[in-house]
């Protein structure tokens, strides 16, 4: 207990906190949250000097817009030191999650969410590394008493059908929408729920999926060879908290594949996805309270061992790090955080080579807003301006 007291303290210290009044007496959901995200935290200082947002309640009237970083790897091959690619968004002490890399529902639970309060998932394109975990979330807590589950369906937005034919050489056939990947996910993992129904005991996880396909507006001229034009930001989902907006990124030969942002009368977060280059992405961010990028580190893929083909992709298909402070400079972001992080192998790349690699970033672009590295489990209260440096 006195550990984490520190920690909190030194939460507030490093990001510059001022105590809400009343915020000590913690809610036991913001303690279980502040004791598991400590120490993330402590180990990931922003690195901008200035004061940053108040550290919060994850939810309540002087918290009610918070991030937390589920997993911050990248790439498919599993890390013992890194979960995969997933972030949550509370607000108003609802959570929308933002893709689910391996781990994700586990991180869930570590995190102090509950399952009851999950109100929406978000995947912005259909990389296993971004969506093994999706379907995990109803097969494994659908139909469930208490924080482990839940019995309403949870809306889910991702991208729709890329159009491809299925003429590449050894390929499974037509890349299916998030609809059909959810049906056929359904399908393959039907004995569970079928046996559990069959003795009274479960539902069709499928139930309580609400999915829809996410396609960008005709006018856009996108394609599977055209796939991510230059284009103003449309909305994909909108509520009393939030609305959602959604642009095309370029990650190769996916498509469709998006970034996302969520804006709430509390402040504004955007999430990259995974993307190279893209003035849709300082579009999209423009103003934002805080950007959640993916970093690349090319001089550490050297010593992975890659074959010259697969780290020729990664470099075509991902930002270097180098390139975040301009992006952070020419959206107008007030604070920016690097995740996805490739490679996410603190063996081969230290967070403290992570840290440097931001700072340089922000001094050359002078970036003047506050940059972080994300660690999984690192939570970030926001707050509309105070995110800001000033």
């Amino acid at each position: 207990m006195c550990r984490a007291v520190e920690n909190e303290q030194q939460i507030h210290q490093e990001l510059g906190a001022i105590p809400a009044p009343g915020e000590a007496q913690h809610t036991p959901r913001r303690a279980v949250l502040s004791a598991v995200a400590a120490s993330a935290v402590a180990a990931t200082p922003l690195l901008s000097a200035a004061p940053a947002a108040a550290a919060t309640p994850a939810s309540g009237s002087d918290g009610a817009l918070s991030l937390v970083l589920l997993g911050t790897n990248s790439g498919p091959p599993p890390l013992a030191g890194r979960y995969g690619i997933s972030s949550a968004l509370v607000v108003n002490g609802r959570t929308y999650v933002v893709d689910c890399g391996r781990g994700a529902v586990t991180q869930y639970l570590r995190a102090g969410l509950s399952m009851p309060s999950l109100a929406g998932i978000f995947l912005t394109h259909l990389h296993a590394d971004h969506i093994v975990d999706y379907y995990s979330f109803p097969l494994l807590s659908a139909g469930a008493s208490g924080a482990q589950g839940f019995r309403t369906p949870v809306p889910v937005y991702g991208p729709g059908p890329a159009g491809i034919p299925s003429t590449v050489a050894g390929a499974p056939g037509p890349v299916p929408g998030t609809v059909a990947m959810t049906k056929l996910a359904g399908q393959a993992y039907a004995a569970a729920p079928t046996f559990f129904m069959t003795e009274h005991i479960g539902i069709d996880p499928a139930t309580l999926l609400d999915v829809h396909d996410v396609l960008p507006p005709a006018a856009t001229g996108a394609s599977a060879t055209n796939t991510a034009p230059a284009m103003r930001p449309f909305t994909v989902m909108e509520n009393d908290d939030v609305k959602v907006s959604a642009v095309l990124v370029p990650h190769g030969a996916v498509f469709p594949a998006y970034a996302y942002r969520f804006d709430t009368e509390h402040g504004s977060v955007v999430f990259s996805g995974d993307t190279t280059l893209s003035p849709n992405i300082i579009t999209l961010a423009g103003d934002a309270d805080v950007l959640v990028h993916e970093a690349l580190y090319p001089a550490g893929l050297a010593g992975l061992g890659l074959p010259q083909s697969l780290i020729d992709h990664i470099l075509a298909t991902h930002t270097d790090v180098a390139e975040l402070g301009r992006i952070a400079a020419e959206a107008g972001a007030g604070a920016l955080i690097a995740t996805h992080l490739g490679p996410g192998d603190p063996a081969a790349v230290p967070d403290a080579t992570w840290r440097r690699l931001l700072r340089n970033s922000a001094h050359r672009s002078d970036y003047r807003g506050r940059m972080a590295l994300g660690t999984d489990l690192l939570h970030v209260p926001v707050r509309r301006g105070r995110t800001r440096r000033g």
